[in-house]
Parts: C-alpha cells; sequence; structure tokens
C-alpha cells in the first residue's frame, strides 16, 4: 500500500509479511537482552555461543544486524579491558533512537559499564519487559511452592517409615518377652483352630507360645537365625497378601509381618512349609536374608530355628538361590509351587532343579519323606526377582 511506512529499527522492508517478522524480531531481541549480562564480555560471549548453536532463531534481517551488533559490543568490550583508557564516542551522551523510539543499546552511554534499566526502553516494550518479569517471578514462586511441597512429602514418608520401623522392633521385642513368660492360663486345643479336622489329632500349643497365641490366634510359629535381625513371630491367614503390609498386632505396617504361605499346614504337614518376608532396607524382617550370599557366612550360620506354635523345629540349609515369579504359562520350576512331592521321583525332581539353581554347593541333600522349610524375600536383580534358602527339618 503506497505511503505505508513499514520501517523496523532503522530498516525498511518492502511487504506486510517481512515488516511484521521484523517486529516479531524486534520484540523478541529486546526479551533475549534481558536475559544476558550483556555489558560484560563473557554474557556477550555466551549469548553469541548460543545462537550460533541455534537455540534463538530470527525471521528477519534484524537478526543479523543483531549479530553484528553483538559483535560490535564484544570488540569494543575486549577494548575497554585493555590498560589504555578508549577515547570518548562523538555520540557520548547524546542517546541514538531508532524509528520506533528505542534507545539503541550501547548509545548515548559513557563506556561506563552501566546496565540497562527499564527506562532506557520505548514505554510499550517497558511493559513488555515488566510483564515478563511478573512471569519469572511467577515461575520463581510457583517453583518454591512446589519444591517445598515434594520435601514435605519426603519428610513425611520418611518420618512415617522410620516410625514403623520402631514401632515394629519394640513390638518384636516385646513379643520375645512375651513368649519367655509363663502362660497366663490354660488353652484348649481346639483354640487353635483344628477342631473341625477329625482325622487330624488336634495338637497343644507350647507354653512358650500360649500367651502370644492368645494375643493374636494368627500366630502358627516363630523363625530365628542367629547373628542377624531375623527373630520373628510367624503369622498364617487365608489371603496371603494381607500381613504384606499388617504387623503381628495387625496394624497397618509397610514393614508387614513373616507369613506362612496359606497354603501350608502345619499339624497335617506338607512336604515344604514355604515362609514369606519382605527385604526390607533397614535389614528388619528378612532384610538379612541375602547374607547368605556368602558362602562364608553360610559355613558359620547353617542352620535356622524355626518352632510351630506346636513342635520345635531345628532345619539345616542345603540350597540358597535366585529365582523370580514366572508368568503362569511358563514351563520352568517354580519354588513357590512346591508344597508337596506325590513320589520319589518327583521330590527328587525338585531337589535337582534347586540344586542345580544354587549358588554354592552345601554337601546337604534330602530324601522323600524328609520335610523342608523354604524362606523367601524379595531380590532387586530382577523384576519380580527373589532370594530362597531351602532347609530340611532334623531335629
Amino acid at each position: 500500500m503506497a505511503g505505508t511506512d513499514w520501517t523496523v529499527s532503522g530498516r525498511q522492508f518492502r511487504n506486510k509479511e517481512d515488516y511484521e517478522a521484523a517486529l516479531k524480531d524486534a520484540e523478541y531481541i529486546e526479551k533475549i537482552r534481558l536475559r544476558y549480562a550483556l555489558h560484560t564480555k563473557e554474557g556477550i560471549e555466551s549469548l553469541l555461543n548460543d545462537i550460533k548453536a541455534g537455540k534463538y532463531r530470527f525471521r528477519s534481517i534484524l537478526g543479523r544486524d543483531f549479530q553484528d551488533e553483538l559483535q560490535e559490543l564484544l570488540k569494543n568490550a575486549g577494548k575497554s579491558a585493555s590498560p589504555k583508557r578508549a577515547g570518548r564516542s562523538k555520540n557520548a551522551g547524546n542517546p541514538v533512537k531508532d524509528s520506533a523510539g528505542r534507545i539503541k543499546p550501547g548509545s548515548g552511554k559513557k563506556s561506563t559499564g552501566r546496565k540497562q534499566q527499564i527506562e532506557d526502553y520505548a514505554p510499550d516494550m517497558q511493559e513488555t519487559i515488566r510483564e515478563e518479569l511478573r512471569r519469572q517471578e511467577r515461575r520463581r514462586k510457583l517453583l518454591i511452592v512446589c519444591c517445598l511441597g515434594v520435601a514435605v512429602l519426603c519428610f513425611g514418608y520418611l518420618g512415617i517409615y522410620y516410625y514403623q520401623a520402631d514401632r515394629t522392633n519394640r513390638q518384636a521385642n516385646s513379643w520375645a518377652e512375651l513368649k519367655e513368660k509363663k502362660p497366663v492360663g490354660d488353652m484348649a486345643a481346639e483354640s487353635a483352630g483344628y477342631a473341625d479336622k477329625e482325622s487330624v489329632p488336634v495338637p497343644e500349643v507350647l507354653d512358650e507360645y500360649k500367651n502370644l497365641y492368645l494375643k493374636n490366634k494368627k500366630l502358627i510359629g516363630w523363625v530365628k537365625i542367629d547373628d542377624t535381625n531375623i527373630n520373628y513371630p510367624v503369622m498364617q491367614t487365608s489371603d496371603n497378601e494381607y500381613y504384606l503390609d499388617h504387623n503381628s498386632s495387625q496394624e497397618t505396617d509397610k514393614n508387614g509381618s513373616i507369613f506362612l504361605d496359606k497354603d501350608c499346614d502345619v499339624v497335617d504337614r506338607n512336604t515344604n512349609l514355604i515362609i514369606y518376608g519382605h527385604h526390607m532396607r533397614s535389614g528388619m524382617m528378612f532384610g538379612h536374608l541375602n547374607k547368605y550370599s556368602s558362602e562364608s557366612f553360610y559355613e558359620n550360620h547353617q542352620y535356622i530355628q524355626f518352632d510351630t506354635i506346636y513342635e520345635k523345629g531345628i532345619y539345616q540349609i542345603m540350597y540358597v538361590f535366585r529365582s523370580r515369579i514366572f508368568e503362569e504359562n511358563e514351563i520352568t520350576f517354580k519354588y513357590y509351587q512346591f508344597l508337596d512331592a506325590n513320589s520319589e521321583v518327583e521330590f527328587d525332581s525338585y531337589m535337582q532343579d534347586m540344586a542345580d539353581m544354587s549358588m554354592y554347593d552345601t554337601g546337604v541333600t534330602a530324601q522323600y519323606g524328609d520335610k523342608l522349610l523354604t524362606l523367601s524375600t524379595c531380590d532387586y536383580y530382577t523384576d519380580y526377582g527373589r532370594f530362597v534358602v531351602v532347609a530340611k527339618k532334623i531335629d
């Protein structure tokens, strides 16, 4: 259109598209200036390097002008750093403005290193700068709030974790003390839940477990390994998930409890009893079970004490291995499904599978008819990994 002044920053443009691109570049350049200390050599070099790396892209020739300006600023910054004093420019003290009313950087100023102020810009650009600063301040405050929120959550989680760990530890100690006390009264044998099994003689709960059994009738035994934290009551319910996050007092607890597989029977005894527990980083529950990955530890700790509430037991370790939870359709030995052997051939096959997986040869073997104990905990060498110790009853 005739008579239209398509001029930006002293550059005349031939059409509306180039003119609008130049306007956007002019605003973009002013925002970039705010991000760098252009009164220093380091700031100028940093911006030039970012432009060269493609961090900033321009739509018009103003981008090239801006780079030329930066090169000139860099050159002058090098001179001002020299021992000789630079002479005063003829334009010193006389600001030069472009056609948009903006003061050109570096014009009208002595080389005093004074930082540009908002007031040095045109009114419309001042508002743009202030809005950008407000956005930056909002982002900063939001980031602070988010960081504080995450910190509160982390400290809260740690507080709950250590509180529960301390509570579980104190509870285990109190149960161990209660186990040593004389029973407070007589207990009917059928209270152990076997009165409905006519074919199975109803056992009597051992004196040392009567007090604990009255405290929680889900108690089924006690497991202990010398020189470890493993010295806990063993629970059992019809739901293997329950004691993953409940303690022996049936309170919600991330440490969970040591528990016997729901399909195991300590009276009408299975070939293999499987006991589970979390591998806690604090060492609680079965957190020390993986000490058996060291053969030297095994050599000095070959025995596990596992009492049911009806019978005491000492077990000698045979196999130590790593495994995992498999898909249902995977055909392989799944130790967690081995509760009974229906024949000697089947039993020997299971023993061979575990011997092949074992980390070292203990020299201990089992025969068909022996009673076994399996301790299982999580292992992080793979997804759904498990660390397993298998022992046979010797007493």
